[in-house]
């Protein structure tokens, strides 16, 4: 059963993301002076007292400001509220309330949710004559804290997680989040992630821009899909790191980085109408050397004029990404979500082969034909003969073969028995490990 909500919403720069990172104890929202810098909403699991939660931080709400993101940003902190078990409304006790609080402040005062009015950036404790003022927005007594510092930030997670716990009677709050299958949305910007990521989850929860790098943070969405629990990861584009000019934009690559550490399955997505670049050989590379499985989702495929173009486009990729090889290739529109089922059973195929056992009898009768009908390994007058072999790991497989002579294994003959593997055994979409032993 998943953890209450917790949403933490504001205007730009109040503080939010250091508040985030107070209470989450981690640094893994972004922050950052440039105003408006967390523009999706980023969750994080969060504990107080024993009580476990989890914590939304959302873009910064700007009433007045319709510029590309804006509108989509109040947007999305403004569902992260209504899908919140208690809001915490972020205010800066430096610069006092202005209409966009007054604003944010009338909305709140609707719902029926506990919403704790938090004036921050009070860093001299006992000096609260700031947070009289705030009382004009009609939220309540403001609760003033030091998001740097910590000041007061106890005494309102005290608060809080009572509120969880009157709002969420039913629930089992020290229960454990089932995250289920850990898939990241990976690619280099402007590929269709975000576009992909809202097919995915039902909901417009990433900001889909056509300003290539929208999506700064690498965002959950906990889904279930046809009776399964996912963690869908719309990761930052990645660039290459001589073009990550901006402070932010390296935190981006870093969290996208992370989010491919934790995932299961990576969906490398790839734009059909530019074809396979160097960027995306270099995020495929990321994806293998990390071990997760894969799918190379072919995006924005209705609008790849041609057969002959088609074609070319896939012969590249086959050509280009022969090191990720095992992982299927699905043509889709992210835009009208023509094949996204498709995505889906890649999803659980790559899954289900990720985690597979091969029982070690079936291993052996297997490697049996090798010995009889496969090529030979000799270097002079010594030979290779391969006596055992047994599966040693799972996600991905992992395989330790048992030889004479194992440093006569080269390059080719591994690549040869990898491809007699999942030949037999059937390994799409998964990586796999091999190890050689020696043994008399």
């Amino acid at each position: 059963m998943s953890l209450p909500l917790v949403a933490v919403v504001g205007r730009p720069n109040v503080g939010k993301s250091t508040f985030v990172n107070r209470v989450a104890q981690a640094d893994e929202a972004i922050v950052h002076s440039m105003r408006g810098v967390t523009r999706d909403r980023s969750y994080h699991e969060s504990e107080w007292n024993g009580v476990r939660f989890t914590l939304v931080d959302t873009g910064g709400i700007e009433m007045g400001d319709e510029d590309n993101f804006q509108a989509s940003i109040r947007h999305q902190a403004f569902v992260a509220a209504e899908q919140a078990d208690a809001i915490v409304f972020l205010v800066d006790g430096k610069t006092g309330i202005n209409a966009d609080d007054a604003e944010v402040a009338r909305i709140l005062r609707k719902t029926d949710k506990p919403v704790f009015l938090v004036v921050n950036k009070l860093d001299t404790p006992g000096r609260t004559d700031e947070i009289w003022e705030f009382y004009q927005l009609g939220i309540g007594d403001p609760w003033p804290v030091s998001a740097v510092h910590g000041h007061g930030t106890g005494d309102l997670l005290d608060e809080v997680v009572v509120a969880l716990e009157k709002a969420s009677a039913d629930r089992e709050l020290s229960g454990t989040l089932d995250a289920g299958v850990n898939v990241a949305i990976i690619g280099r910007p402007n590929a269709g992630k975000s576009s992909l990521t809202n097919k995915l989850t039902g909901n417009d929860r990433s900001i889909v821009s056509d300003v290539a790098g929208t999506t700064r943070d690498a965002i959950d969405t906990y889904i279930e899909h046809e009776g399964r629990a996912y963690t869908i990861v719309d990761t930052a584009g990645l660039r290459r790191k001589s073009q990550i000019d901006e402070d932010v934009e390296y935190y981006g690559f870093v969290r996208a980085m992370r989010a491919i550490d934790r995932a299961d399955v990576a969906l490398l997505v790839i734009d059909g109408t530019l074809g396979l670049t160097d960027q995306d050989q270099r995020v495929a590379r990321f994806a293998a050397d990390r071990g997760c499985a894969m799918v190379i989702v072919l995006n924005k495929w209705d609008i790849v004029e041609g057969p002959e173009a088609k074609a070319e486009v896939r012969e590249r990729i086959q050509d280009r990404l022969m090191f990720v090889g095992y992982a299927p290739v699905v043509a889709i529109s992210a835009l009208t979500g023509k094949n996204i089922q498709r995505i889906w059973d890649a999803i659980d195929t790559s899954y289900a082969n990720f985690q597979k056992t091969i029982p070690t009898n079936q291993l052996n009768t297997w490697l049996q034909d090798i010995r009889e009908f496969g090529h030979t390994v000799s270097h002079g007058k010594a030979m290779l003969r391969m006596k055992y072999v047994t599966q040693t790991g799972t996600c991905p497989p992992a395989f330790t073969f048992f030889a004479n002579r194992p440093d006569l294994v080269d390059d080719n003959y591994e690549r040869y028995l990898e491809n007699r593997l999942r030949e037999h055994f059937d390994l799409e979409g998964t990586p796999i490990r091999m190890k050689f032993k020696k043994k008399d």
